[in-house]
């Protein structure tokens, strides 16, 4: 599995075990291979897009009224985005990815916003320009593949996640994300460093929800997965601190 499900303490195996893994695999995409139908021909057509994700899972994109992939999908919403988690690897057996199919629709500002440009900065660069808008792909299934004969298919509901109950913390979302990164960046990077074996360096939050956090150095993106789901700041905080002091020890 994943180094955020290991060493967060996820214990999920089987079917489970992939479906976390999957998510996390999403979670921690900071660019993807979207696929469309040109709105000309209806031939498939392949694009690379920058994305993040909704609380609850659902991926986000910042496209343009410009771009080719934008028309086809006003044309006809439906849609794929491949995540590649092989790293730099040669070989596609050599590590994870997975193919998250459904329907893109516009997505609304503020939260989307501040959930995109908190793993892309550089986008508020032109995220205003009247051209550009936030689409979200609500997910009907995805293909999984975790190495060598470790194939999965996926329903919509195991690929993301129910936050009906989690209204406090995702309120709370963007405070929690300005105070991480404010005044416990020396925590943020041991969790990056020591529980997630990612490099040293500046590592900050991006994102929050009930089952963890997503961590972003550069072109760097990883998942810090909670012990168990959580739906509240306080529970957050609780997570936070005992995940410090693990990584400390």
């Amino acid at each position: 599995m994943a180094n955020s499900e290991k060493q967060a303490g996820n214990k999920l195996t089987g079917r489970a075990g992939a479906a976390a893994e999957a998510r996390s695999l999403v979670r921690q995409g900071l660019k993807a291979s979207l696929a469309t139908l040109d709105h000309k021909t209806g031939d498939p057509v392949a694009s690379l897009v920058t994305v993040a994700t909704e609380a609850n899972g659902f991926p986000l994109i910042l496209i343009s009224t410009l771009a080719n992939h934008t028309r086809n999908l006003i044309a006809d919403p439906r849609g794929s985005l491949l995540f590649d988690g092989t790293g730099g690897s040669g070989d596609p057996l050599e590590g994870a990815r997975i193919s998250v199919s459904g329907r893109f629709a516009k997505a609304e500002p503020p939260r989307t916003r501040d959930r995109f440009l908190a793993r892309h900065p550089s986008a508020a660069a032109y995220e205003g320009f009247a051209d550009f808008d936030f689409y979200r792909l609500q997910i009907e299934g995805a293909h999984f593949v975790g190495g060598f004969g470790r194939i999965l298919d996926f329903a919509a509901d195991e690929l993301t996640i129910d936050i009906s109950d989690a209204a406090a913390l995702i309120e709370a979302e963007s405070e929690i994300v300005d105070h991480m990164n404010t005044d416990h960046a020396d925590a943020t990077e041991l969790y990056a460093t020591r529980l997630l074996n990612g490099p040293p360096g500046p590592w900050r939050f991006a994102g929050c929800d009930p089952e963890g956090c997503d961590l972003v150095l550069g072109e760097l993106a990883l998942r810090l997965a909670f012990p168990g789901r959580v739906t509240s700041p306080q529970a957050v905080r609780k997570c936070l601190v005992a995940l410090a002091n693990e990584a400390r020890r």
